[in-house]
């Protein structure tokens, strides 16, 4: 079964005399008839507090693929894994028969084997599956990377993700994990009364939030449709129907660049309670993070690229134009004059290009926090107060008409969630929406349009209501201590390569 100093296409000439070799034998490739009794964890479990031989004592079927090999003339030993775990296997001709050991002979590394037998522990301690039959399952053409080396370049993880399974435990392990925290977030919610709902992928309008989407064409309705930028105009009218606490975990589309924080197509939570205000939904929040961390890591306190994250603290909270005067050194005096804030960003080598001219202050600032605040925001950080400008869809503060009562969480110096208390004035959203269309009038990429039907949604009434929205992607990149976004998405969007 030795492989070594074979090219790939010598592997898999060879292997492909083997496959027609056990085809006149008569040995079925790909069966679909056998059932399994135990994993390997139920056999974890099974011979806690035993030892020694208890081949004699129940006979198990288990099923795996086939990682290792070592042969000794009319005996071998296997490892093969399954789901949750790998376990060793002994072969010998005179237990399984001569017919079957001559056939398990032909098999490989990677092929996908059934056996029967009892459990023994070896010299060494090692609990052992004592085969007394064995079958092929499924027959791997291809070799699996080399042991030793095992599966590194990131590209080819990426692309080929079922190899990167395969070969890396740690992997495996992520994704598990990111599952757990799903399931976590879910419960959570579940807890607290909110229903979970599925609004549309494709929709008439791109709405709730400011991005370039994707485009298609349906051809029965001869109509434009773009995928999802977001559901939350969508979830709003659930608020309006009566269900008062709603949540959607939902695949969204951004037709926009591709990063370490950004994929085409990403995972959001996006939850709404009626009743509710954003400062109900921060300290919501700090349980959720809380709780969650906990359950997927053992610990609220967390290493992120070398970082200690305490998610068990209380947060800090902190107002926009406080975190710019404190963190990035801006006069306050300053802060409302546009002129000297864009002298300020160009003594810090902030560029606006050709969109300066059209800025009004709000965006202004909120481009000198992005670029001299974010990144320094690496304990779990609530910014308060955002400028109306860049917050159509949020309520304006009763205290600072200027400023929306909204929040961003910031961890690790990015951005992770987005909440606000919900703008509910139909008149206000209408003249915000005729605000966005001007903007891109005058050169916004990004298309504004006005959703006559969420309008006439409000009209109906909607009651006073928080929302939030939590980038699913970044808070698993956190738990699993991963550098890129691509690192905890099983199939990140990549550049056409030549065929692997």
């Amino acid at each position: 079964m030795s492989e070594i100093r074979e090219t790939a296409t010598d592997v898999i000439q060879r292997r492909k005399e083997k496959i027609q070799a056990l085809v006149e034998a008569g040995v079925e490739l790909f069966p679909n008839d056998y059932r399994i009794s135990h994993t390997v964890q139920d056999i974890q479990h099974l011979v806690e507090g035993k030892s020694g031989d208890i081949s004699g004592e129940f006979s198990v079927s288990m099923a795996g693929r086939m990682m290792a090999v070592n042969l000794f003339g009319k005996s071998a030993f296997i490892r093969f894994r399954d789901r949750t775990g790998q376990l060793q296997a002994y072969i010998r001709m005179d237990k399984v028969g001569a017919p079957a050991y001559a056939m398990f002979k032909k098999l490989d590394i990677g092929d996908f084997v059934g056996m029967t037998g009892g459990l023994f522990q070896t010299k060494t301690g090692e609990w052992t599956l004592l085969a007394d039959s064995i079958r092929l399952l499924s027959k791997a053409m291809r070799p699996l990377p080399e042991k030793f080396h095992g599966l590194k370049d990131p590209e080819k993880r990426y692309r080929q993700r079922y190899l990167d399974l395969i070969m890396n435990g740690d992997v495996r392990e992520l994704f598990m994990k990111r599952s757990r925290m799903v399931q976590a977030i879910r419960a959570f919610l579940l807890d607290r009364a909110f229903l979970e709902v599925e609004t549309p992928m494709m929709q008439p309008l791109p709405g709730g939030a400011d991005a370039k989407p994707f485009k298609t064409f349906h051809n029965s309705l001869s109509m434009d449709l773009f995928l999802r930028i977001a559901p939350e105009l969508y979830l709003k009218r659930l608020i309006t129907g009566g269900f008062e606490r709603v949540f959607e975990i939902n695949r969204n589309f951004r037709n926009e660049g591709i990063s370490t924080r950004h994929n085409p197509e990403f995972t959001m939570l996006e939850f709404y309670q009626a009743y509710a205000t954003y400062e109900d939904l921060m300290t919501m929040t700090e349980e959720m993070f809380r709780d969650v961390a906990r359950q997927v890591t053992g610990s609220a306190r967390i290493v992120y690229q070398g970082e200690t994250i305490d998610f068990g603290e209380t947060w800090r909270r902190l107002p926009m134009l406080e975190s710019l005067e404190k963190i990035a050194g801006v006069d306050p005096s300053m802060l409302d004059s546009r002129e000297q804030l864009l002298d300020f960003a160009g003594s810090k080598g902030i560029s606006f290009g050709g969109e300066s001219d059209d800025m009004g202050i709000g965006k202004i600032l909120t481009k000198l926090f992005d670029v001299l605040v974010e990144p320094k925001l690496i304990q779990p950080t609530f910014i308060t107060g955002y400028p109306i400008e860049v917050s159509p869809l949020s309520r304006r503060s009763s205290r600072q008409p200027e400023f929306a009562d909204r929040f961003e969480l910031f961890i690790a110096g990015r951005e992770i969630a987005n909440g606000f208390s919900e703008l509910n004035d139909p008149e206000d959203q209408k003249n915000r929406f005729v605000e966005q269309l001007n903007h891109k009038e005058a050169g916004d990429e990004t298309p504004h349009m006005i959703d006559e039907d969420y309008i006439t949604a409000l009209e109906y009434g909607m009651p006073p209501t928080a929302g939030e929205g939590i980038g699913i992607d970044r808070l698993a990149m956190l738990l699993t201590d991963s550098a890129s976004i691509r690192d905890v998405i099983l199939f990140p969007h990549m550049k056409p390569a030549e065929k692997l």
